[in-house]
C-alpha cells in the first residue's frame, strides 16, 4: 500500500486545478462527508454555500446525515483544499478509486499502474522506493527471475582479498594498517569459513556492530572482481546490505587553550613520544592519522619528484634560520590528501629520537581519555583556529592540505608552498604566545 500510495501522489501534480482530476463520483459517502466537514469547520458555512450554490436547509441536512453529499456538493469545495488535505481526508484505495486506477469491481487499470511506474526512470526517488519495496515484498522472487545463486560460495580472509583491499578496490581504497588489522579481526570473528547465504546476510544486516557491513560489502566487491558472483547476484547483495550509517548531528563541543596546554605539559612529563605527536599535529594542523604514517615511514633522505611541479626535492626540508621543516608526504587520489607536514626544528629533535615506529594510534586515543587530556583528533581543530590569525586563510588551507576548499593549479603550487614557507614562522610565534609555551624542546 505504501507503494500505491506513492504512485498517486505522482498523479496529484502540484499546480493548483490538481482537484478537477478528481472523480468525486468514485469516493464514499463517508469520504464525501468527511470533506463536507472539514470545509466547514475551516471556511465556515457561508463560505460553502456560495461554493455549492444549495441552500441552509439543505446544508444543514447534510451535515446532520439527514441527506446524502452528493458528488455535485462536493467538486467544488475541492479547490478550498490542498492537495495534502485531500490526501488525509481520504484513504489510499479511496484515492486511487477517485484517479480511476482502481475500478469499481476492484480491479486495476494496468496501463495507467504502468505508466506511472515508467516515472521511475526520471524520479531518483520513486525508483528507490520501487527498489525497496521490491526486495522488501518479492525478495524471493526477485531471486528467481535474476537467477541469483551462492553456489556454495565460503567466505575466507586472504591475501588476495587484502591485496584488492589495499591496491584493487574501486573508489576509496582501504590503506590504513589499523584499518585493515580491525577489519581482518571483525572477519575471522564473524564471518570466517560461513557459507554465502541469505541468512548470512540476513545476519550482517542485523548485526549490533554496523563496520560487518563494511567488510562484508568489501568481500561482496570482491567476489564480483574475482568473478564468483554474477552482477545481478552484486547487484541484490549491495542493494540489501547497506553500509555503515553515520547519525548526522550537531556536536557542540569547546575547547580551551588552557585545556590543550595542561595536555602538552602532561604528556612531556610523562610520555615523550605521545608529547611529540600531539606537538606535531599542533604545529602542522595535519591529521592524526597522516602524522602517525609519517613517523612509521620516516625517511628524511629521500629524494622525491612532486608530481606536476617537475620540483625535485628531499623529504625533509629544513629552514634552520626561520626555526622550521616540512616534510613530504604526498599522499594523494582515492586517500585523505596530506602534501606536506610543517613543523619546528625543536620537534624535529624529538622526532629524530624515536622515528620511525610504528604507533598505534588506538592506544594513544585511551592513554588521553584515561588521562583526561584533550583527544588528538582536536588538535588539527585547534591549529586551524590558530592558524587562521597568523596567516591567510588560502595558506592555511595549502598547510592543512584542505584541497577541497583549495584550487592548486600546477603554475600555483610553488608561489603557495613559498607563501606558506614564509609565514609559517609567524604561526610557530602565534602558537608559542597563545598556549605560553615555547617551541623549543
Amino acid at each position: 500500500m505504501e507503494q500505491t500510495e506513492t504512485s498517486a501522489v505522482i498523479i496529484l501534480s502540484e499546480h493548483s486545478s490538481w482537484w478537477k482530476e478528481v472523480d468525486v463520483s468514485k469516493l464514499s459517502e463517508d469520504a464525501r462527508y468527511r470533506i463536507l466537514t472539514y470545509v466547514v469547520e475551516k471556511y465556515g458555512r457561508k463560505k460553502v454555500l456560495e461554493e455549492t450554490e444549495i441552500s441552509r436547509v439543505t446544508l444543514w441536512r447534510l451535515l446532520e446525515r439527514k441527506s446524502p453529499v452528493k458528488p455535485e456538493y462536493v467538486k467544488p469545495l475541492l479547490k478550498l483544499l490542498t492537495r495534502e488535505e485531500f490526501e488525509k481526508l481520504i484513504t489510499a484505495r479511496e484515492r486511487l478509486r477517485s484517479l480511476s486506477i482502481l475500478r469499481e469491481d476492484g480491479t486495476i487499470d494496468y496501463s495507467l499502474v504502468l505508466e506511472i511506474l515508467a516515472f521511475a526512470k526520471d524520479d531518483e526517488y520513486l525508483k528507490n522506493a520501487l527498489l525497496r519495496f521490491v526486495v522488501q515484498e518479492f525478495r524471493e522472487d526477485l531471486k528467481k527471475m535474476l537467477g541469483i545463486i551462492f553456489a556454495g560460495i565460503v567466505l575466507r580472509w586472504t591475501e588476495d582479498f587484502e591485496h584488492f583491499l589495499i591496491e584493487r578496490k574501486k573508489r576509496r581504497k582501504v590503506k590504513d594498517p589499523e584499518t585493515i588489522k580491525y577489519y581482518r579481526n571483525l572477519f575471522m570473528r564473524y564471518l570466517q569459513g560461513r557459507e554465502l547465504s541469505e541468512q548470512l546476510i540476513d545476519y550482517v544486516v542485523n548485526h549490533p556492530n554496523k563496520w560487518l557491513r563494511n567488510v562484508f560489502r568489501h568481500y561482496i566487491q570482491y567476489l564480483y572482481y574475482r568473478r564468483r558472483i554474477s552482477p545481478e547476484t552484486f547487484g541484490w547483495i549491495m542493494e540489501v546490505v547497506p553500509s555503515r550509517s553515520y547519525k548526522l548531528d550537531v556536536r557542540p563541543y569547546k575547547i580551551e587553550l588552557e585545556d590543550v596546554r595542561k595536555t602538552l605539559e602532561y604528556l612531556k612529563q610523562h610520555h615523550q613520544t605521545y608529547y611529540t605527536v600531539y606537538r606535531v599535529m599542533l604545529e602542522s594542523g595535519a591529521r592524526f592519522e597522516h602524522v602517525l604514517r609519517m613517523v612509521a615511514e620516516w625517511s628524511p633522505s629521500e629524494t622525491i619528484e612532486i608530481p606536476g611541479t617537475g620540483i625535485v626535492t628531499k623529504r625533509l626540508v629544513c629552514f634552520e634560520e626561520k626555526g622550521f621543516c616540512r616534510y613530504y608526504m604526498g599522499l594523494r587520489g582515492s586517500e585523505k590528501p596530506c602534501e606536506w607536514i610543517y613543523f619546528s626544528t625543536s620537534s624535529l629533535n624529538l622526532l629524530q629520537m624515536f622515528a620511525p615506529r610504528h604507533i598505534n594510534r588506538h592506544q594513544i586515543r585511551k592513554y588521553a581519555k584515561r588521562h583526561g587530556l584533550v583527544l588528538p583528533k582536536y588538535m588539527r581543530k585547534i591549529a586551524w583556529r590558530l592558524m587562521i590569525k597568523a596567516m591567510s586563510r588560502e595558506v592555511t588551507r595549502f598547510i592543512q592540505s584542505r584541497f577541497g576548499e583549495l584550487r592548486v593549479s600546477e603554475a600555483r603550487y610553488e608561489d603557495l608552498l613559498s607563501e606558506a614557507d614564509e609565514s609559517y614562522p609567524k604561526y610557530l610565534e602565534h602558537l608559542s604566545s597563545s598556549l605560553n609555551v615555547s617551541v623549543s624542546a
